[in-house]
């Protein structure tokens, strides 16, 4: 009975690190980007741990080939991924982690913006801000309240109280910057604005958006033949 337990635990050890040494663990990354006409690779969606003896053929797997028909989005799921791996390993146990989907995105060539197209949108979105900012300030009675200050603390009644206008103006174009967290392209610290965390969001749903309706096999119509 001794002799036998052993065997036993001896095999069941030997089924386990075989088993181990088969296993292909997979997590998908969330969004690639790709140009036109290129092989999608196994490698470059998913971050892969296999064996060392399979791992190179497992990363070269082609999981799409990029055409003029995909437009700008692939979504590639990890059952898709699951199949190409059976097919070509079919004694590899698959163990995935993470997302189900990876986005691919085709990036086509950016046309170059003309100087001229660039100066009307830079007019036109600092003459609304401009616009902006008066309308709120006339809305509020902001001159009213800056006389009305000026008054108090001085005994004076004046219709334009640069001492206050002033400051208030160079003050309002610096909290603009902390605001946003930037001077130009450069960052002040490395904490995100909001607007970069309304982007952040804005770009989330979006990429849930195209999970769910770019995706062939998340829906499928029953009457469909």
């Amino acid at each position: 009975m001794a002799n036998y337990q052993y065997y036993l635990y001896k095999e069941i050890n030997v089924w386990e690190v075989n088993v181990l040494e088969k296993t292909i663990y997979i997590r998908m990354r969330h969004k690639i980007q790709v140009r036109p006409d290129e092989k999608v690779l196994l490698g470059a969606i998913a971050q892969l741990i296999a064996p060392e003896e399979i791992f190179n053929g497992v990363k070269n797997l082609c999981m799409h080939q990029v055409s003029r028909e995909d437009r700008n989005i692939v979504v590639i799921d990890v059952m898709k991924v699951i199949a190409a791996i059976a097919e070509v390993f079919p004694d590899a146990e698959v163990q995935t982690m993470g997302a189900s989907q990876s986005i691919v995105e085709v990036v086509y060539k950016k046309k170059g913006v003309s100087l001229p197209f660039f100066l009307l949108i830079w007019f036109l979105l600092f003459f609304g801000s401009a616009l902006a900012i008066m309308n709120f300030h006339e809305d509020v009675s902001m001159q009213s309240v800056q006389q009305e200050l000026y008054t108090i603390i001085t005994g004076k009644k004046v219709v334009k109280p640069l001492l206050f206008q002033i400051p208030y103006s160079i003050g309002l174009g610096l909290g603009m910057i902390l605001f946003f967290n930037h001077v130009f392209k450069k960052r002040i610290n490395e904490e995100p604005s909001p607007l970069e965390v309304e982007m952040f969001n804005y770009q989330q749903a979006l990429d849930n958006y195209v999970i769910m309706h770019e995706n062939k096999e998340s829906m499928k119509n029953l009457h469909d033949h």
